[in-house]
């Protein structure tokens, strides 16, 4: 059989794989039911889903005609080692900065990856966020996460 579109085809077997991946370190928690899910139910669903989705994108790689067969370009490696780099960060400093400092550094890093830079976008981008993380996780799900620097709170 032969392949329509490279860029399909890797993406979706990416996503089989870690899909599958995913659903298979599920299996050595505890499942639960339904009704009182355990802490594989998610990471089983979403691995299954995963895999679900990459099947179908390989699919459509493998049947659907595409014009020059959609080659893969250049690795763009310098905005994957920062994103790398500011999310390494981010895990270093939450316990010292707090949230309220750290994931706007992270925010920042991972801005300054993309092609175009404003300082605008980026600060409205870290109020947003970080005020939606606060409600979601410390607020909404009782995480205990740093909000404030260790220096700040004692």
């Amino acid at each position: 059989m032969k392949i329509k579109s490279q860029k399909d085809f890797w993406s979706g077997l990416m996503f089989v794989v870690i899909g599958i991946g995913f659903a298979w370190g599920a299996t050595n928690y505890n499942f639960g039911s339904s009704a009182r899910p355990g802490p594989g139910f998610f990471p089983m669903g979403l691995g299954l889903l995963m895999a679900i989705l990459g099947a179908v994108v390989l699919f459509k790689a493998l049947v659907v005609e595409t014009e020059d067969g959609d080659p893969i370009g250049a690795w763009a490696f310098r905005p994957l080692l920062i994103l790398m780099a500011s999310v390494g960060l981010f895990g270093y400093t939450l316990p010292l900065l707090g949230m309220a400092v750290a994931l706007p550094i992270m925010i920042v890093m991972c801005s300054l990856a993309g092609d175009e830079f404003h300082w605008k976008d980026a600060l409205i981008s870290c109020v947003v966020l970080t005020v939606g993380s606060w409600f979601i996780f410390i607020y909404g799900l009782k995480l205990v996460i740093p909000l404030w620097p260790k220096f700040i709170t004692g």
